[in-house]
C-alpha cells in the first residue's frame, strides 16, 4: 500500500516526548540508531526525523506533508503552512516556554531599551533582529551555536535570548531575566497543498485528534468508588467532572458506583474529603486519552 501522509518527527529535545505521545495516541515509532527514518505502525504514514528548527522550511517546500515544531522556529523562518493544532508538551512539562532576554545578575540593564548599543547571543537570530527592530532599539545580534548562557559570562556577549520553561538554568548560570519575548509551543503544521488533498487532510486530523485527547487525558484521571444511598448527595458535591459523574446502582444493595473524570492535581486533596464523606473502595485509574 502506497504511503499517504509524510510526516516529520523533530529530532533532539522533543523527540522522545514526541515519541511518547504518540506511543499514548495509539501509534508505535521505532526509532532506529542513527535512522532519519524511523517505523511506525501505521502503513499509511512514512515518518522521518527533523531538527524542529528546520521543520516548518520542509514543510513548507513539500518535502514533508506534516510535521511537529515550535511555535517559535515557524516565526524564525517565517514559513507560510496550515497549523493544524497547538499542542502544548515538552521534555520538561505540559506548559508552553518561553524566549526571554537575560543579562548578568550586575547588569545595570532593566529592560530592552537599556541595552541599545550591546551585543547580543542567541539562536532565534531573525527573530531578535526583528523585535528590537520593530521597538527601535539598535543592537548587535550574533547566532549562537550553543551553550548560549556562557557567551555573557565568558564575555562574549552582553546579553541572551534563550528558550527556557522553568528559568532555573538560566539562574544557575549568573543570569537575570529582564523581559519576555515570545511564549511558544509544539504545532502540529501541514503543507498547504497537503492540507488541500482530502485524504491527507483526513490523516493529519486523525493524528491532531489523538494527540490532543493523549496530552488531555494526562491531565486527567478516571475515578470509581461506591458510596452508600444516604451519602450519595454529600460525596457528589465533592466531584468535578467533565460532565455530570456516571451514578450506578448495586445489585441487590443499598448502595451505588460512582465514576466520573478528574484533573490528576486535585486527587490528592480530593480522596480524603471523599472518605470522610462517606466513599468507599476508591480506585484512580490512568487515562491514555480523553476525547
Amino acid at each position: 500500500m502506497p504511503k499517504i501522509l509524510k510526516l516529520g518527527i523533530p529530532k533532539g529535545s522533543l523527540q522522545n516526548a514526541t515519541v511518547e505521545l504518540f506511543k499514548r495516541s495509539g501509534w508505535k515509532i521505532d526509532v532506529n540508531g542513527r535512522s532519519y527514518f524511523p517505523e511506525i505502525d501505521d502503513d499509511e504514514i512514512e515518518c522521518a526525523i527533523c531538527r524542529a528548527q528546520e521543520m516548518s522550511r520542509y514543510v513548507e517546500i513539500g518535502t514533508l506533508d506534516a510535521g511537529l515544531t515550535g511555535k517559535d522556529w515557524i516565526a524564525e523562518n517565517k514559513s507560510d503552512v496550515h497549523v493544524v493544532s497547538d499542542l502544548i508538551y515538552s521534555k520538561v512539562s505540559a506548559r508552553p516556554a518561553r524566549w526571554v532576554l537575560a543579562v548578568p545578575f550586575d547588569s545595570p540593564a532593566r529592560k530592552p531599551e537599556d541595552l541599545a548599543g550591546m551585543k547580543i547571543a542567541t539562536e532565534l537570530v531573525q527573530f531578535t533582529r526583528n523585535y528590537f527592530a520593530d521597538r527601535n532599539i539598535p543592537v548587535q545580534v550574533e547566532f549562537s551555536w550553543g551553550a548560549t548562557e556562557a557567551k555573557v559570562v565568558s564575555g562574549l556577549a552582553d546579553a541572551i535570548v534563550e528558550v527556557t520553561e522553568t528559568g532555573s538554568t538560566i539562574k544557575a548560570h549568573g543570569l537575570r531575566i529582564i523581559h519576555e519575548l515570545m511564549l511558544t509551543n509544539t504545532q502540529l503544521i501541514a503543507n498547504r497543498e497537503a492540507w488541500k488533498n482530502p485524504r491527507k487532510r483526513e490523516k493529519i486530523e486523525q493524528i491532531a485528534l489523538l494527540l490532543k485527547g493523549a496530552l488531555l487525558g494526562e491531565k486527567l484521571v478516571g475515578l470509581k468508588m461506591n458510596v452508600p444511598q444516604e451519602r450519595l448527595e454529600a460525596v457528589i458535591a465533592h466531584l468535578p467532572s467533565l460532565n455530570a459523574p456516571t451514578v450506578s446502582p448495586l445489585y441487590q444493595k443499598t448502595w451505588f458506583s460512582i465514576e466520573t473524570v478528574v484533573q490528576n492535581n486535585v486527587v490528592r486533596d480530593l480522596i480524603p474529603k471523599l472518605l470522610k464523606s462517606g466513599a468507599e473502595g476508591i480506585i484512580e485509574y490512568a487515562l491514555n486519552k480523553v476525547i
